[in-house]
């Protein structure tokens, strides 16, 4: 536990209390945008499982398919998994006749702000456990994207068994210095201490993103929004993307703290000194089948901050996909997600890999 000065203890609270209020305004800008039509219409679900700070959405169609665990990201909303009817992972996935479930993390609080990498750990393998009840030769396939697929391929390192396949969607897994620009800043501006300084408001986060990369969160941005004017749909997108942004969601301290020092600073996973439950994990321990893909205009997730994992992975099967970003995403670290063309040109590839390691466990053994 990092032991903070007097003065220090202040200025976190300070600045605790600064954008908690920050919070709440970008909140209300949220919902003026929401009342113009850009807020979110998710497709129905039920919860299935919960837990003090996360629950399992339950998508419940194709009650005998292949089970897929989407593992949101601990920082904003989950509904960007389906943003828009026409770019929507969660009906794309439902429509190849998958059964869905989405991981959600619920907002930090004081009850929950010292959960950290092990908690989170901990709560998918309570979901993955609670799907693989209804059939226990077919284990889902986990999708990530940004720091949920870090999670997920964490959780993958240290229980594989329980995973039949991993995909993950712009995840960076390899920290270490110069793997990326948005890396390399991001320490360089962090503060310390955050797991004693109480629940990290999300607008800390955000404002901390676009510090360390104002090329992806600001420049980028803007640009994206001019070329979209002559394109309805890439305008409509691009307008729910930026109302989902002011959708700013607590993270608990603790979480964060382990995120920056602990991935972030000393590459803990990639070197395969990370410390989930009783041993240490990384890319030796990875043994579930890995597929990652990665924008080539995504600075938050480049290709150096994923292929050296992959590349220190023991397994075999394990894949690469590539692709360059496209107008509309509003964020380029969102386009595998609402992409039109990730979702023309990716998304068949990965539910083709998916299918093709879909086999339940017994038939695999008895051919």
């Amino acid at each position: 536990m990092t032991v903070q000065s007097p003065d220090s203890d202040a200025l976190l609270h300070s600045f605790r209390m600064l954008f908690d209020a920050a919070d709440l305004i970008r909140g209300v800008q949220g919902d003026v945008l929401g009342a113009l039509g850009l807020g979110p219409t998710e497709i129905s679900y039920k919860v299935s499982l919960s837990g003090a700070f996360w629950r399992l959405r339950d998508y419940d169609e194709h009650d005998a398919s292949l089970p897929v665990l989407i593992i949101a990201a601990p920082i904003k909303r989950p509904y960007i998994w389906d943003l828009v009817q026409s770019t929507s992972v969660i009906r794309y996935l439902l429509s190849c006749g998958l059964r869905v479930h989405l991981l959600e993390w619920l907002p930090a609080s004081w009850t929950t702000n010292q959960n950290g990498l092990t908690e989170y750990v901990e709560a998918i393998s309570e979901c993955v456990a609670r799907i693989s009840e209804k059939r226990k030769d077919l284990e889902p396939f986990l999708i990530g994207h940004s720091l949920g697929g870090t999670l997920a391929a964490i959780f993958a390192a240290s229980g594989s068994a329980s995973t039949r396949g991993l995909v993950l969607l712009g995840a960076p897994l390899c920290f270490r210095s110069a793997t990326s620009r948005f890396r390399d800043a991001l320490v360089s501006i962090a503060p310390s201490g955050l797991d004693d300084a109480g629940p990290c408001p999300g607008s800390l986060l955000s404002n901390m993103s676009a510090l360390a990369s104002p090329d992806t969160f600001i420049w980028s941005r803007l640009s994206d929004a001019v070329f979209s004017l002559t394109d309805g749909h890439a305008l409509e997108v691009h307008a729910r993307v930026e109302r989902w942004a002011l959708d700013e969601v607590a993270v608990p301290g603790k979480l964060v703290n382990q995120m920056i020092e602990w991935l972030y600073r000393e590459d803990r996973f990639s070197r395969g000194e990370l410390k989930i439950g009783k041993g240490l994990i990384g890319p030796l321990t990875l043994s579930a089948p890995t597929l990652a893909v990665v924008n080539t205009a995504d600075e938050i997730a480049p290709l150096t901050s994923v292929k050296p994992f992959i590349d220190a992975m023991t397994i075999t099967d394990v894949r690469i996909i590539e692709f360059p970003g496209e107008v509309g995403a509003c964020l380029q670290h969102l386009s595998s997600l609402i992409g039109r063309k990730a979702h023309a040109q990716v998304w068949p590839e990965i539910i083709s890999w998916i299918y093709s390691r879909g086999l339940p466990r017994r038939v695999e053994a008895a051919s």
